[in-house]
């Protein structure tokens, strides 16, 4: 229960039941307020249209002389209650007498005819007409009394008419309150979200994630939790990798040096054999043997530079290179290999206008050994190699082709796949590009630098 109490939903039903209150207790302050407007306009809401005319008949009749102070007395009485009425005297002889509010363009001469006139046009409108004998004896002529129907309105409505601006303010201002609420709600859990996300794209400098403040212990805090439980795992798995890494970089280089001691001696041993008076048969196998001790050389080498190479400790010396002419010295150095197997060999190395690149001597040398010793143990069949520069708009470039059976055919030779990685690993470090072309008719590399 407490975790509910400490969760974004209890905070937000918590604001919803807020809101409903601050309603609720605005409805009760609008019906007291309605309330006191109702005793306040209490003389109003009893003095209903039925009930003033009976006082005003009432009134006018309990005159007994018809003077004009008696009639005044009578005026200034009910014009306390009613500020907003009209009434006026039309006296004995039909001579508009005393009036109150009455309008300038009213006769002051009344006959019979004009009379009739006025109680035609006042029946039924607004305002409410009264008319009323003074006193008992309809010779001392009679009293009017108009006021406007709003008057009778029920306090509610005058309230509306009075306050209702005031009372519309009151509710869009509990509406806005509710929304501003929200909104510094939401806005709060959006910072908070965010906060996780800048977390999760910044690295420490073992390029893992930081961890980050848990500072409530809402969903938003149970989810930083679990990042920080994720950062903390993800630094130790990073310490597991990197000591088995170190581990397998050891073995691999014990292993290399335990392996090339007896290897150096069946070299040996070997060149002694083939010193000796051997049949034609004991001479192929001897060199069987030592081509499979320079094979076995070669993949402890390729392993040991592959190794180095994952654990950046290959070393690299970036230069401004002569490109043509040291790819011009690599073929010169295989030109007697190929040719002693049978190849048959194209070069057209043209010059680029951008000679030098830069790049490391011995990595590109690396490279194009390990190319060129491809071709030799892989598509020896096709007994072609050509070495070629190419200019375009975009690139300058290196291409090695052959024309063996592709790359995707059976080999009796090993060690192509990591001999491929040392290259990717190497070009990518130089910062070049390369890519591969393979069929059945044959493989074309190509090395790229962007102009």
């Amino acid at each position: 229960m407490k975790k509910f109490f400490r969760s974004l939903l209890a905070k937000y039903m918590l604001i919803i039941l807020m809101a409903i209150s601050i309603v609720q207790i605005a409805y009760l302050g609008i019906a007291i307020f309605i309330v006191n407007i109702d005793n306040h306009l209490e003389n109003s809401n009893k003095n209903s249209p039925e009930l003033v005319e009976e006082k005003w008949h009432k009134a006018a009749n309990n005159i007994k002389s018809d003077t004009s102070q008696n009639v005044r007395s009578l005026f200034k009485k009910w014009k306390k209650n009613y500020p907003e009425a009209t009434m006026f005297w039309i006296d004995q002889n039909g001579v508009l007498s005393e009036k109150v509010n009455v309008k300038p363009r009213m006769s002051n001469k009344w006959g019979p005819a004009y009379t009739a006139k006025f109680m035609k046009e006042s029946y039924a409108s607004d305002p409410y007409t009264v008319i009323a004998f003074v006193g008992k004896d309809t010779s001392h002529g009679f009293v009017v009394l108009q006021i406007p129907r709003k008057t009778f309105n029920p306090p509610i409505v005058k309230a509306n008419e009075k306050y209702g601006t005031l009372l519309a303010i009151v509710m869009l201002s509990i509406i806005i309150l509710f929304i501003i609420v929200s909104f510094f709600f939401f806005k709060s859990i959006r910072k908070r979200l965010l906060h996780l996300q800048d977390a999760m794209t910044i690295r420490d400098v073992d390029q893992l994630p930081i961890e980050i403040e848990v500072k409530k212990k809402d969903e938003i805090g149970q989810l930083e939790q679990t990042f920080n439980q994720m950062v903390v795992e993800l630094r130790e798995s990073k310490q597991r990798e990197q000591k088995e890494e170190k581990l397998r970089r050891e073995l691999i280089a014990n292993l290399s040096h335990d392996l090339r001691t007896p290897l150096t001696k069946i070299r040996a041993q070997t060149y002694t054999i083939s010193k000796e008076e051997l049949t034609q048969e004991g001479k192929k196998t001897v060199k069987a043997l030592e081509k499979s001790v320079l094979n076995i050389d070669h993949l402890i080498e390729n392993l040991m530079s592959y190794t180095l190479l994952m654990a950046s400790k290959y070393k690299f010396n970036p230069d401004q290179v002569d490109i043509v002419r040291q790819v011009r010295e690599s073929i010169a150095s295989w030109y007697p290999v190929f040719e002693k197997e049978g190849f048959t060999i194209e070069v057209d190395l043209q010059s680029f206008d951008l000679q030098y690149w830069q790049v490391d001597p011995i990595w590109l040398g690396r490279i194009l050994d390990n190319i060129l010793q491809n071709v030799l143990r892989h598509a020896k069949e096709g007994l072609f190699v050509s070495v070629k520069t190419i200019s375009t708009t975009q690139y300058d470039a290196i291409v090695i082709s052959d024309r063996g059976k592709g790359m995707n055919a059976i080999s009796n030779e090993k060690g192509e796949g990591i001999g491929l990685s040392i290259i990717d690993l190497m070009i990518k470090n130089m910062e070049l590009e390369w890519q591969i072309e393979s069929t059945i008719n044959g493989t074309t590399i190509t090395i790229m630098k962007n102009s």
